[in-house]
């Protein structure tokens, strides 16, 4: 069940460059927290300047303290970073669905993480490690600078950059056709933004591996009224289908779906 509720501030610290980590005390929507994968929507803190909520990625909850990470990348999200201990913060959550299959013994998960949809692949991560699941995971950023953990292949966890900075050079494309070279029977978990998004999606059809993606969508509501969060569905070409049949709403039926169930193009 969605949640509107007043959170407060616990902290809200630069971990990287221009990324932040922000936790926040609240317990109601805690309470109803499913799994990774699952994300809030926030309300802006300047009033009718920007009246759209802004959907934010859980990357983790531990009792009632939930945590997201977000990248400044307009003013809202500067706002955000100026938030102090104790400042409150009006959130609508948890929403959406969670990942699966992540605990199935048969496969070998493998997460990939983009930007700051490193977000839910951390929640993952760490859900993973709770439950004494070994994971690969693999987190491409711009520059060195954006990255907040170490390149660690010994212990599983590979970054990479688009500058060669820091890990291995160029998209997390190379990295992963590397890492399932090794892998019995892998099995795909990806966030990030829409590009490395698609070509996940490309690569697991044509190698066959099961592979669920984590939508992000810019939208309004959150709630299924504004229908702005719309994702093709392959079927999206035939023109005599219904809207409802060639398109899905991200925050209604995701954020994570089934590679083979959408359509990027």
């Amino acid at each position: 069940m969605k949640v509107i509720e007043n959170t407060v501030v616990k902290s809200n610290t630069e971990i990287a460059s221009g990324i932040w980590e922000l936790v926040a005390d609240s317990p109601k929507i805690c309470s109803e927290y499913r799994g990774p994968g699952q994300f809030v929507s926030i309300l802006p803190i300047d009033g009718w300047q920007h009246p759209l909520r802004r959907p934010m990625s859980i990357a983790a909850v531990k009792k009632s303290s939930l945590t997201i990470i977000y990248k400044i990348f307009g003013d809202v999200t500067s706002e955000f970073s100026k938030l102090q201990k104790g400042d409150n913060l009006n959130m609508l959550g948890p929403i959406g669905n969670t990942f699966s299959g992540w605990d199935d013994s048969g496969y070998d998960p493998v997460l990939v993480g983009g930007g700051v949809g490193l977000a839910p692949i951390l929640n993952l991560k760490n859900t993973c490690a709770d439950n004494g699941i070994a994971v690969a995971v693999i987190i491409g950023a711009r520059r060195g600078a954006e990255h907040f953990m170490d390149h660690d292949p010994d212990n599983g966890l590979w970054l990479t950059t688009d500058d060669g900075s820091l890990g291995a050079a160029g998209t997390v494309m190379p990295t992963l056709e590397d890492v399932i070279a090794s892998l019995p029977n892998p099995r795909l978990f990806a966030c990030g933004p829409e590009p490395m998004l698609e070509a996940v999606r490309d690569f697991s059809i044509a190698k066959g591996i099961p592979a669920e993606l984590s939508v992000e969508s810019y939208m309004a509501c959150g709630i299924e009224l504004c229908q702005g969060c719309v994702i093709a569905k392959p079927n999206g070409q035939d023109k005599k289908n219904s809207y409802h049949e060639r398109y899905s709403l991200v925050c209604a039926d995701g954020p994570i779906y089934e590679a083979k169930d959408i359509s990027f193009g």
